[in-house]
């Protein structure tokens, strides 16, 4: 595994898949990815899925890899025809800085697309641990917002929105 110092950029295709959430490493990934959460959240305010909820058939889960090295992963939520949640972004320890996120998070948002969502949102949290995500979705064009789907006000959330265009017709 590289260390985290390795800066090497991506490649010009990673592959991105969707993942059945089976494989040891994806599970690994995730474990570590909740475990953070519950480190940087306090107890009611950390909203990562575990496993058995990401299977759930309203969501699509990907997982990003580089050669044969898992290097992140995400999920998109249909909250409901037109409106769609990304989940449980990571980006694997040693990865980070390459624009693994970036990438599948652009991925995420054509995938919205083209399932016609008008909107898509998300939560992350508010402490300074998660600036940099914060920084990335703004980036891409979120900016914040009330709760949605079924959030409620809290201090220790961030929640944020994109309006999207959906394709037009024929493309």
């Amino acid at each position: 595994m590289p260390s985290r110092t390795d800066r090497r950029p991506l490649p010009a295709t990673p592959r991105i898949t969707v993942d059945d959430l089976t494989g040891t490493d994806i599970v690994a990934l995730l474990a570590e990815h909740v475990e953070e959460m519950r480190a940087n959240s306090p107890t009611g305010s950390m909203h990562a899925l575990d496993l058995d909820a990401l299977r759930h058939p309203d969501i699509t889960f990907w997982s990003v890899w580089d050669g044969p090295d898992l290097v992140g992963c995400g999920a998109l939520k249909e909250l409901d025809p037109t409106h769609g949640e990304i989940k449980s972004m990571r980006t694997a320890a040693g990865h980070t800085g390459r624009g693994i996120a970036a990438t599948l998070l652009t991925h995420v948002i054509e995938v919205a697309r083209t399932r016609r969502y008008h909107r898509l949102s998300l939560e992350t949290g508010a402490s300074d641990f998660y600036l940099p995500a914060v920084r990335l979705y703004a980036r891409h064009g979120f900016r914040t917002c009330p709760p949605f789907a079924d959030y409620t006000e809290d201090l220790h959330s961030v929640f944020m929105t994109r309006t999207l265009r959906p394709p037009a017709h024929g493309e």
